[in-house]
């Protein structure tokens, strides 16, 4: 303990008490620093509590403070050791130990604890709230012994513990008094949608439904409902709610309601004791959000290093969150009125929402959902009380996602220096624009380690980056490296590296997990990643409709005029008497404007009806030709031995069951092949993804060809003499293609970058990686089901695709 030094005492070693003593430590040298933490760890982030229990953080990653940050500074740090009291007139600290620790200026840090329901059953083994560390231990636990879960509680805490469990493979079904999830935060189409995004992800919900009883033995067995109604449930998390944590101060004899009472500098009722964060009461309210606590402790710190400093006077309250991939945003009143005018924008295609609230022309509420890149601005605009006008409505919901068009320059610009830019870790935007210009930072990741900004969650990468460009200007430099979309830096194959190490099994998931810095992604990295899960997920991906182009979406060719082009698949290019009967059949009952014969060797029925594609689907009786998709279009053959004096080998038959082993099965780009009787190639091998040439000694195999836009003569990969080789070898081709390639990455790019020699190595000489390459795709191949029979038994989706007259979406 250094002499001549102020002794501050911080009772809590969680985010609002530490981060304050950052403030301080930047300010001044003159207190010599002791902290008590109930909790055997140093400084964690509890926003990510979540990240620790679906598995893609490990706790380590969501310490704040280690424990060398604590010698570093000369603070004394007590763990694992609670506060009993505060002796006021010995100006001493006491612990439940029996410790004394002398003070100058004490901080009530402690936080808050989880609301447990008073009623029966709410003690048994297997219920818990979720709140620290411990929480998510225990719910890592259960999930290896338990498979139904409940959590009561639709905020943000009882969500995302549901998609931790659900993660875990348990099954989940969150459990909420009202109608709408996170009603303190969103409305009721924000929620409404959030409600089905986490459907998708698997969550169960059992809406207004109040829980009266938890019952069974020693452990729960499930959960009794005010209707009688029960729900069984092995294991209950509590998540309703939390309430400050005033035990010291009370027993202090320090003045609380619902929380400790403060001033405006955080000062109790007790000379040279203050309290921060979600323990305390300031004009009535108690905050359990972080950016309040932040403010709160900048303005206490100030106050006790002697700097001037306006007083805290409260804080606009809004939510920046991020639930299971899906970010949110609200601030102000956000719950129209009858006195309100509303504003509101919505994107089924995108998923996003925007809603803004004005009383007397004056804003005063907004909620973001999906696209949450206006939100610092809004929050400013907000706070200032500012009246619309045309040219702030025209940036706000003009184009662009979510019809914001707002230019990302200007709303770093106009935002506050104190405003919290990281909520996170406290950072705020002056704090950052300083670490740039004071110190020559040029860099995410260099703001990063020098300020904290992005290292939690990552959600605030975007406007570091903004407030990079702005400080900079002419000076910055987007990062050299190149992703798979400008959503990302990451490339192809380290996507699919994070995908296997990390077990993430949806879009949202790889979007959230991976740091993308547009929330929902773009057109071009949607399909790619939902391909990518489904090529080494094949049997558990469920296919996201969503993130496929409209084509595969609609499975039919989408013309200028609105009308779809119908492409039933004909095996090898034959067809029968009977099928083109049918066809023409079709073709005169619907009305198709055109009959046309493909390059293909099949039929494009063109000029369908919206309305009328699945009814013409269902006559025809016949495959899906895949003409819309990224997978195998056709297998072109030349009528071969059977027919032609000059053929060696029986193309059409082989063509045929090349085209009926591998059609459906997803792959990076369309694929089209060959297969040619003899080396005349009346087939056109040469410009094939595969082609085939037949011989009298066997089989020769091209690939790589393309005779589109950037024509290619396809290599000779090698020659083989019996048909169940040339299977074998087109199946490890194409599953090494699906592996290796590039989503929208066409063969003829796909043999440029990796080289034959390395593509005939790991298809043709390793015998073994071919024999595991066939495995592969042998598996995937039984997974895989007609688009149009699946889409006729399904009405739902049929209703909603087609039955809709407007034009689809482009």
């Amino acid at each position: 303990m250094t002499l001549n030094k102020e002794k501050l005492v911080v009772i809590g070693n969680g985010m609002a008490g530490i981060s304050t003593v950052e403030q301080i430590l930047k300010l001044t040298t003159r207190f010599d620093i002791t902290v008590f933490g109930s909790e055997p760890h140093p400084n964690y982030n509890r926003i990510l509590l979540s990240y620790v229990l679906e598995g893609s953080k490990t706790f380590d990653d969501i310490v704040l403070n280690g424990w060398d940050w604590y010698k570093e500074n000369g603070i004394t740090l007590h763990t694992g050791t609670t506060v009993s009291h505060i002796d006021g007139a010995a100006h001493e600290v006491v612990t439940e130990n029996g410790e004394r620790v002398p003070y100058d200026k004490v901080i009530i840090a402690t936080g808050s604890n989880p609301f447990i329901l008073p009623i029966p059953g709410s003690d048994k083994q297997g219920v818990i709230g979720f709140r620290d560390i411990s929480d998510c231990q225990q719910m890592l636990e259960a999930a290896k012994s338990y498979k139904k879960a409940a959590v009561i509680g639709g905020g943000l805490l009882g969500l995302e513990a549901a998609k931790g469990l659900v993660h875990l493979g348990m099954d989940v079904t969150v459990v909420h008094l009202m109608d709408d999830l996170m009603e303190r935060q969103l409305d009721h189409q924000a929620a409404t949608m959030l409600k089905a995004e986490l459907e998708r992800q698997g969550i169960k919900f059992a809406m207004g439904a109040k829980t009266v009883e938890l019952f069974g033995g020693e452990r729960v067995a499930g959960l009794r409902f005010a209707d009688n109604t029960v729900l069984e449930a092995e294991f209950v998390v509590m998540a309703v709610g939390i309430k400050p944590n005033v035990a010291v101060a009370q027993a202090s004899g320090i003045w609380t309601k619902r929380g400790i009472v403060v001033d405006d500098y955080m000062q109790t009722s007790m000379p040279d004791v203050y309290a921060v964060g979600e323990c305390n009461e300031h004009r009535g309210v108690c905050y359990g959000l972080v950016a309040p606590l932040f403010e709160q402790g900048m303005v206490l710190a100030k106050h006790l290093c002697g700097v001037d400093t306006l007083p805290y006077e409260g804080s606009v309250v809004s939510t920046k969150l991020k639930i299971s991939g899906v970010d949110v945003f609200s601030t102000g009143e956000f719950i129209e009125g009858p006195e309100h005018v509303v504003i509101a924008h919505k994107d089924e295609w995108k998923q996003t929402y925007k809603k803004i609230l004005l009383k007397q022309n004056v804003m005063v509420g907004a909620v973001l959902f999906g696209d949450i890149t206006e939100s610092a601005n809004l929050q400013k605009l907000i706070k200032q009380k500012t009246v619309m006008t045309d040219e702030i409505y025209d940036s706000l919901m003009g184009t662009g996602c979510c019809g914001g068009g707002a230019k990302s320059s200007a709303s770093v610009e106009a935002m506050a220096d104190e405003e919290i830019v990281c909520g996170c870790n406290g950072v705020t935007k002056k704090t950052i624009v300083d670490a740039i210009t004071d110190k020559g930072l040029t860099t995410v990741d260099e703001i990063k380690a020098c300020t904290g900004a992005t290292r939690s969650c990552g959600g605030c990468k975007p406007v570091v980056e903004q407030i990079l460009q702005f400080v900079l200007g002419d000076g910055f430099k987007a990062s050299v490296k190149q992703g798979i979309c400008g959503c990302t830096t990451l490339g192809r194959d380290e996507i699919v590296a994070e995908i296997r190490a990390k077990g993430l099994t949806s879009t949202k998931e790889i979007m959230h997990v991976l740091d993308w810095n547009q929330p929902e992604g773009c057109s071009k990295c949607r399909p790619a990643l939902n391909y990518y899960l489904g090529m080494i997920y094949p049997d558990t991906h469920e296919d996201e409709k969503e993130s496929r182009f409209v084509n595969e979406r609609m499975s039919a060719n989408i013309q200028k005029d609105g009308t779809f082009t119908v492409v039933p698949r004909m095996y090898g290019g034959v067809t029968t008497p009977e099928d083109l009967k049918k066809i023409a059949d079709v073709s005169l009952k619907y009305d198709v404007q055109v009959v046309k014969v493909t390059g293909g060797q099949r039929l494009d029925l063109i000029g369908v009806k919206k309305e009328d594609v699945p009814k013409v689907w269902e006559e025809l009786g016949m495959p899906s030709g895949y003409a819309y998709a990224k997978s195998l279009r056709t297998v072109k053959t030349c009528v071969g031995a059977q027919f032609c004096r000059f053929g060696t080998q029986d193309s059409m038959s082989m063509g045929a069951f090349l085209e009926r082993k591998f059609e459906r099965l997803d792959l990076p780009a369309k694929f089209k092949m060959a297969v040619n009787g003899c080396p005349r190639n009346c087939a056109e091998a040469c410009t094939k993804d595969i082609g085939i040439v037949g011989n009298d000694g066997g089989w020769e195999i091209f690939i790589g060809g393309n005779g589109g836009i950037k024509a290619r003569l396809a290599d000779s990969l090698c020659k083989v003499k019996t048909d169940q080789e040339l299977i074998d070898l087109c199946a490890a081709i194409i599953q090494y293609y699906r592996e290796t390639g590039k989503y929208l990455e066409r063969t003829s790019e796909w043999v440029e970058r990796m080289g034959l020699e390395t593509i005939r190595k790991a298809v043709v000489d390793d015998m073994e990686n071919r024999k595991a390459l066939v495995e592969r795709i042998e598996f995937a191949l039984t997974q895989v089901k007609d688009p149009w029979t699946k889409m006729l038994n399904d009405t739902d989706t049929r209703t909603a695709l087609f039955q809709n007259l407007e034009p689809a979406a482009q």
